[in-house]
C-alpha cells in the first residue's frame, strides 16, 4: 500500500474518531443535492452524504480550507451557517453554527 495513502486514511480515521467524541447528535445517511457556499462567494454543487442537527458531510469538487465559514443550501430549506472542520479529498465535514432540524431529510 502507498504510504501516503495509508497516512491519509489514518488521519481520516483519527479525525472521524475525534469528531465522534464531539458529536452531539447522530448523523443520518442521506443523498441530497445541494450547494456549499463560502461566505461572500458563489459556491459549488455538493452531494450531502450525512447530516445531523450539529453538522454534515458533503462531497464537492470545490476547494475549501479547514476553518472556512460556509453556507449549506438545501432545496426547500433556509440556508445554514457552518464551519469546515475537516477535509479528505473531495469530502468535507462541517459543524453548524446553530443546530438545525433534520426532519424530512431522512432516507
Amino acid at each position: 500500500m502507498d504510504m501516503g495513502f495509508a497516512m491519509i486514511k489514518a488521519r481520516i480515521a483519527e479525525a472521524e474518531a475525534e469528531a465522534g467524541d464531539r458529536r452531539r447528535a447522530d448523523r443520518v445517511a442521506v443523498a441530497i443535492e445541494g450547494r456549499v457556499r463560502p461566505l461572500g462567494e458563489e459556491g459549488s454543487e455538493a452531494r450531502i452524504l450525512n447530516i445531523s442537527e450539529s453538522g454534515f458531510m458533503a462531497e464537492t469538487g470545490a476547494d475549501y480550507e479547514v476553518g472556512s465559514r460556509v453556507w449549506l443550501i438545501l432545496p426547500g430549506r433556509d440556508r445554514a451557517n457552518a464551519v469546515v472542520k475537516w477535509i479528505a479529498g473531495s469530502r468535507i465535514g462541517a459543524e453548524f453554527a446553530e443546530p438545525i432540524t433534520v426532519e424530512g431529510l431522512r432516507l
